[in-house]
């Protein structure tokens, strides 16, 4: 039949969750301190030793194994100590073989009330020190207990309360009080009021425990997460890759349409995830990870931590990603700096690095030739280049100016030839030679109805020489210069013209009183006849 003490000390263990020994151990250590504050004077070091299953309470004094012994309440030798317990060395401690007698107190047994709570409550907190440790870096689920906006939040994990810092949070989530949810331990430290534990919503580790619990071939590590980039709350990349051949890893992690990776996407309230094969080529590794976009060309710089990507013009924004999240996050999976680049820009790129490089060869065989020239190596090269080749430049200066100049010379004569014409001579002479020209005679209802063609034909070279008339001796013309192809001169060759009107033309516009009497004079002449 059990007692009541053991009863007692049944239930007590069970609501602390602690096992029964460590419990009756703290009671031990509680009516300890309660004799020893009940009998002062003696300055014994005591133990007590507890029955549970009679309740039967035994008070021994401990003494110290010493050589020689000075106290004999608190000392004894080695060869008596030895026969109390058998293992006993100097430095050791040996309950007496007599218990004392006891009388506990009403203030004895306060003090040793207080004393097992207090041992209770360290008992309980590094029970949950300990059973929290475990779990750091692995996914727990509690309950929202103090939502506040733009603060920690408490979730309740049980015995234990855990902190969501705002940090840890996504911004895309609202906690609601009651709420249940699934958290990421980041770290479990001990302290005087119980355990501090540190959860995460945003960490990307948290991701990574998500696939092993709902993808079977990561767990087993048939599938490898190699990396894993994360913008919470909106975007994911996660690269994968097998172990063994004959698996796909992208499609283990989907899915069967796409039932698992759904799985993850819900609880972390519908962030994107994107699962992408991983390459131990580095440019077929970034290719990848700029998907949806088709990578074209990936170029690496010197210093091997830059990578120049091309892709197709229209695809651009779609590589770089709203406000550049798809840049960001291929450049934190693969751990290289992205430079995006569109075909059109990358061809300019290339076309400047070709003319560099082009110029600095130049620059390298101008240099040779410097040196076996024997010029000095102070002078430059852009100098030397000049040297070398001042003909090919000057060549086009002198090939343009020879036309201009023989346009010059061509058209300098043509105007001293029009200058020298003089409009009433050349109307005198075309009006008298129609006068004396046969047609004149009895023809001059057909001279006045001449065709357009005739008109449109006539030119100054139809004049003939001038007879030297007797009669008129007074009247007669100096002879004329040779007159030039007027023809050739007039802009408007196809129409009808007539000769003042060439005449003006050859002389540059001018007209006058001159050119409206000439005007007058072949009216007058054509009204004669």
């Amino acid at each position: 039949m059990k007692s009541d003490f053991l009863i007692a000390l049944t239930q007590l263990a069970a609501e602390r969750h602690l096992p029964r020994e460590q419990v009756l151990q703290a009671i031990e250590v509680a009516l300890a301190s309660a004799f020893k504050k009940d009998n002062p004077a003696s300055g014994q070091n005591i133990s007590v030793k507890l029955n549970p299953n009679t309740g039967e309470v035994n008070v021994y004094a401990l003494k110290m194994v010493v050589d020689e012994v000075e106290d004999p309440e608190r000392e004894i030798t080695v060869t008596d100590a030895q026969v109390i317990k058998k293992n006993a060395s100097l430095g050791d401690e040996v309950a007496a073989e007599e218990p004392l007698p006891h009388n506990a107190s009403r203030i004895a047994a306060q003090t040793a009330k207080q004393v097992v709570l207090q041992r209770l409550r360290e008992a309980e907190r590094e029970l949950l020190y300990q059973e929290f440790l475990q779990h750091e870096g692995d996914i727990v689920s509690g309950v929202i207990d103090q939502p506040e906006n733009g603060r920690a939040v408490m979730v309740e994990l049980g015995r234990a309360q855990a902190i969501l810092p705002f940090e840890e949070q996504v911004p895309t989530e609202r906690y609601r009080k009651g709420q249940r949810t699934k958290v990421f331990v980041i770290s479990v430290r001990n302290s005087p009021k119980g355990p501090e534990i540190l959860v995460s919503r945003s960490h990307r580790n948290m991701l990574k425990r998500l696939f092993e619990i709902e993808v079977p071939e990561v767990y087993n590590g048939v599938v490898e997460i190699k990396a894993i980039a994360r913008d919470a709350g909106f975007r994911s990349k996660v690269a994968v890759n097998a172990t063994q051949q004959g698996i796909d890893p992208v499609g283990s992690c989907i899915g069967v349409r796409g039932n698992r990776i759904q799985s993850i996407v819900n609880e972390l309230q519908g962030e994107k995830i994107d699962v992408v094969a991983w390459d131990k080529d580095p440019k077929v590794f970034i290719s990848k990870a700029l998907s949806p976009s088709e990578v074209v060309e990936v170029e690496f710089a010197d210093d091997g931590q830059t990578a120049t990507v091309v892709v197709p013009d229209r695809q651009l924004s779609l590589a770089i990603g709203k406000e550049g999240q798809n840049a960001r996050l291929a450049a934190r999976l693969t751990g290289y700096r992205l430079d995006i680049k569109g075909m059109t820009e990358w061809e300019q790129v290339r076309e400047e690095r070709l003319r560099q490089q082009a110029l600095a060869q130049k620059e390298e065989a101008v240099a040779e030739i410097a040196e076996e020239s024997g010029v000095e190596a102070e002078t430059p090269v852009a100098e030397l280049a000049t040297e070398i080749e001042p003909a090919t430049e000057d060549a086009p200066a002198q090939t343009v100016a020879e036309p201009e100049a023989e346009a010059q010379e061509t058209s300098a004569p043509t105007a001293e030839v029009a200058e020298s014409l003089d409009e009433d001579q050349l109307l005198e002479a075309l009006i008298r030679e129609e006068e004396e020209s046969p047609v004149a005679d009895g023809a001059g209802e057909e001279s006045a109805g001449l065709s357009v063609e005739e008109l449109q034909s006539f030119t100054l070279d139809d004049v003939g020489p001038l007879e030297d008339d007797e009669e008129d001796e007074e009247d007669a013309l100096p002879e004329l210069p040779e007159l030039p192809d007027l023809a050739a001169l007039a802009p408007d060759a196809g129409k009808i013209r007539f000769a003042e009107d060439l005449i003006e033309d050859v002389r540059g516009g001018r007209t006058g009183r001159r050119g409206r009497r000439g005007g007058g004079a072949r009216g007058g002449a054509r009204g004669g006849r």
